[in-house]
């Protein structure tokens, strides 16, 4: 073999890195690939991520990418693009599959940490946490009251209705029987009866779901057809001691009928980790005090980030050395 053959052969392949991974993740990609990486995390134009992906193997992603026919229009190399996230809203999955790129995402290794961080932003909710704190700090506490400090809504005894019962939501779920809730839930399709039972959960519609819960909480996927699930028609049916918390994607909830209802009181209170056109946040929302509100970090302990980007590592590694990815969305596309 020539000089030239043999430096070819020995190549590594190239890849992308769209957002900023730990430092030691990084470099350990670097023994393996040509990484091209954005460790300053500044969020990628459409135009600067075509060009990204143009000359790569494999992609990590985040959902700040959108991937769809004009990212890939360049991609001629491409065999995956491996988000690092559980939903892949930003996935065209069609425009993907159709340009002959696999596409991955990281089920199951945030599940846990998600649903914690679901009931702690329940609890902020219903016992007005984050409001106290803004109540001291604002040199509001002169004396313990019995009726003049700010009174919140129980969880135990109470019941939860979830909507999107998948692994979170049955991780929700799970951790509601602990405070002897009741559990409803609304999915799209209705659980096995032994996950039902291992749940303690009833199957319900959405109407009696609203009209019924003293706390719902959403966990489901966003799909064109799911926008707006949660609007000014929802918001009615809800009790006005009820809460509501979205830890499952922005457009899930129409944000600006949210915030018209909070400051009406049609409902209680609520916690947001995720919004309509974030990270800006509708300043209508900002306005009001009984709501929570939480910059996307459900899955943010650094054990699961850690976990999750491992995850999306072994879909790209796979994918490029020609064996199925673990978490293969598109997998009519894997011939092996």
């Amino acid at each position: 073999m020539n000089t030239s053959a043999q430096s070819h052969s020995l190549q590594k392949p190239k890849i992308l890195v769209a957002r900023a991974i730990f430092p030691d993740q990084l470099a350990k990609l670097e023994e393996s690939f040509e990484v091209q990486s954005n460790q300053e995390d500044r969020i990628y134009s459409a135009d600067e991520l075509k060009k990204a992906l143009s000359g790569v193997v494999g992609a990590l992603v985040t959902g700040s990418e959108r991937i769809d026919a004009g990212a890939l229009a360049d991609a001629k190399d491409l065999k995956i693009v491996a988000n690092i996230s559980v939903g892949y809203n930003n996935f065209d999955v069609p425009a993907i599959t159709a340009a002959g790129v696999m596409a991955s995402n990281t089920p199951d290794v945030l599940t846990d940490t998600t649903a914690d961080f679901g009931f702690a932003l329940l609890m902020a909710t219903a016992r007005r946490i984050t409001e106290s704190e803004h109540w001291v700090r604002a040199g509001n506490w002169k004396q313990w009251s019995l009726i003049n400090n700010p009174l919140g809504m129980d969880l135990h005894h109470t019941t939860i209705g979830i909507i999107g019962m998948g692994r979170i939501g049955q991780g929700i779920a799970k951790r509601a029987s602990g405070f002897g809730m009741n559990v409803i839930y609304h999915n799209r399709s209705r659980l096995p009866e032994a996950d039902e039972k291992a749940c303690r959960a009833t199957y319900v519609s959405k109407e009696e779901l609203l009209k019924t819960a003293d706390h719902v909480v959403l966990v489901l996927p966003y799909t064109p057809e799911n926008h707006h699930t949660i609007g000014e028609k929802e918001l009615a049916l809800m009790k006005p001691t009820a809460t509501l918390v979205n830890i499952a994607r922005g457009g899930i909830v129409d944000d600006l009928a949210l915030a018209q209802a909070l400051k009406a009181k049609k409902i209680f209170a609520a916690g947001l980790d995720v919004f309509e056109g974030e990270p800006t946040v509708n300043p209508e929302l900002l306005k009001l005090s009984n709501i929570v509100l939480a910059p996307h970090i459900a899955s943010a302990s650094e054990k699961t980030r850690r976990a999750m980007v491992d995850l999306a590592v072994k879909n790209l590694t796979a994918a490029v050395a020609g064996t199925k990815p673990p978490s293969l969305i598109n997998t009519e596309l894997f011939k092996g």
